[in-house]
């Protein structure tokens, strides 16, 4: 099996990250490529004492004629001309970030990897590369040209699932998108990867509402009445959901533990309350792409770039959970290509 960890921004703790990462691998039977700069890894492999041998590929045909142990970490090289500096927004890094994503994405859709694991991305950086994505959900969707994609939170340790059902968009924007979109093809969609990605058979689904109080039965807000709970009651034929909940005393009374994911709203809504119970070993898992994606739930953190302070936990985590799904859909394609 093959994992591809893309380097992020250079000047933020990607690299970083991907080394810490890479020592705790180094038993595991996976093998690792990152994709992105050979000179930024050795920058920082140099700069924090790393005893990790790098060596640069030029393609992925060379990782073929590599020792096949983990005693080296392979660095595709997809950038020629960068100038390193932690901390700093740049459009060289800003680039770099999005080529490493586009050349990781082909990779696996080539099947020539079975997942991706993508370091943290700088926006200010990538627009000023002359990209108008976003971020990595929106550029996978557009890489891999797919109508809809899904960011879910998942923590392995706590058994939580949290997916959002709009993404980066200004709050101003939510109710309006939560009527023109509905969830229904967000909550098949999530069902769908819950069974395939995790093997959880008929999962049971939460939904919060958008309001406080879940509206209190319309005072506080109508869109609970007019979407979410006329969804839910047609969802209900087919899919274990329930809701609308109120948000605060849902996460307040630990009630998320009874239920295999929850739905949130809007962004801060679900991630505020999960950052909080699992910053550390939290990830996020992107829905709706024929390839397996996972990243940590962090960005780049610029404050403490190139200073050796950064957690790899969550990129670790990622990691474990790529593998999982990867092993999950290998032993699905087995037990179909066996059926009569």
């Amino acid at each position: 099996m093959v994992i591809l960890w893309t380097i992020g921004d250079v000047n933020g703790i990607g690299p970083e990250i991907i080394l810490k990462a890479f020592s705790s691998f180094k038993n595991s039977s996976v093998r690792f490529v990152v994709v992105g700069s050979y000179k930024a890894m050795t920058y920082y492999a140099n700069r924090f004492g790393s005893d990790i041998d790098l060596i640069k590929l030029k393609g992925m045909a060379d990782l073929e004629r590599l020792d096949p142990s983990n005693s080296q970490l392979p660095v595709l090289d997809v950038h020629k001309s960068l100038k390193i500096n932690p901390g700093s927004i740049s459009s060289a890094a800003g680039e770099l970030s999005m080529l490493s994503i586009e050349t990781a994405t082909n990779f696996c859709l080539m099947k020539r990897a079975q997942a991706m694991v993508t370091a943290p991305i700088q926006k200010e950086a990538i627009a000023k590369a002359g990209y108008s994505f976003i971020g990595h959900t929106d550029y996978l969707s557009y890489l891999c040209d797919v109508p809809l994609t899904l960011m879910m939170f998942n923590d392995r340790q706590l058994n939580l699932r949290v997916m959002l059902s709009t993404i980066h968009v200004p709050l101003t924007k939510v109710a309006s998108l939560i009527k023109q979109q509905g969830l229904e093809k967000k909550i098949n969609l999530l069902t769908a990867s819950l069974e395939r990605d995790f093997g959880i058979r008929s999962p049971k689904i939460a939904i919060l509402g958008l309001n406080p109080h879940a509206s209190d039965g319309g005072i506080l807000g109508s869109e609970e009445q007019l979407v979410i709970i006329p969804e839910i009651k047609k969802l209900q034929k087919t899919i274990d959901v329930h809701g609308p909940f109120p948000a605060d005393a849902f996460f307040g009374t630990k009630s998320y533990r009874h239920y295999d994911a929850v739905v949130a709203m809007y962004h801060d809504q679900g991630l505020i309350p999960f950052k909080l119970l699992a910053f550390n070993t939290g990830v996020n898992l992107t829905l709706g792409l024929p390839i397996i994606r996972s990243s940590p739930d962090h960005g780049t953190a610029f404050d403490i770039a190139g200073k050796n302070l950064a957690d790899p936990t969550s990129f670790i985590e990622a990691t474990h959970l790529v593998i999982e799904i990867a092993q999950a859909h290998k032993k699905i394609s087995k037990t179909e290509t066996t059926l009569p």
